[in-house]
């Protein structure tokens, strides 16, 4: 048997229809368009990183990171000094300073948004070295960094550290 619906009724249905899809799709397109999140105070966890012979001595330490919208603040404390790094988060290049110059980088999420990607270039004697680190959180307190640059003999060197959430 047919039932007949009133075109009152047909719209009825259709924005039904319209709004369940909509429930289903738009929280599935929020979480894929959400950012990591790295705000917070890390610990470098030694035993879970792959250091090699690098050590601490290229940024391997604790530290803290505020996160807004836009911006990703890292602040380093070494030797009763305090350093913060500031970076952008929409792909538009950051300026730095350090005791020997400044730096430049870009930070650039994944596709997923779960993954951000710094890619830093400092001059040195002349020379421009390159550097790239990629920050994923494991989980809610954990974070990595794999870091790659080179190194003395023309090669590179990659590193993973691990960080626990304090």
């Amino acid at each position: 048997m047919k039932k007949n619906y009133t075109n009152k009724q047909m719209s009825f249905l259709r924005m039904l229809s319209v709004v369940m899809c909509l429930m289903l799709i738009v929280p599935a397109m929020a979480k894929a368009q959400g950012k990591s999140n790295f705000a917070g105070s890390w610990a470098l966890n030694e035993s879970k990183s792959k250091l090699g012979d690098s050590g601490r001595r290229f940024g391997g330490g604790d530290f803290v990171v505020k996160q807004e919208a836009n911006l990703l603040s890292v602040e380093r404390s070494f030797n009763d000094q305090s350093f913060t790094s500031k970076y952008t988060l929409d792909g538009k290049e950051s300026v730095n300073s350090f005791g020997r110059g400044e730096s430049k980088s870009t930070a650039n999420w994944s596709d997923d948004g779960k993954s951000l990607t710094i890619v830093t270039k400092m001059n040195f004697n002349d020379m421009e070295i390159k550097s790239t680190q990629v920050w994923t959180l494991n989980d809610a307190k954990t974070l990595s960094i794999v870091s790659t640059r080179p190194n003395r003999d023309g090669g590179t060197v990659t590193t993973t550290s691990v960080y626990d959430k304090k």
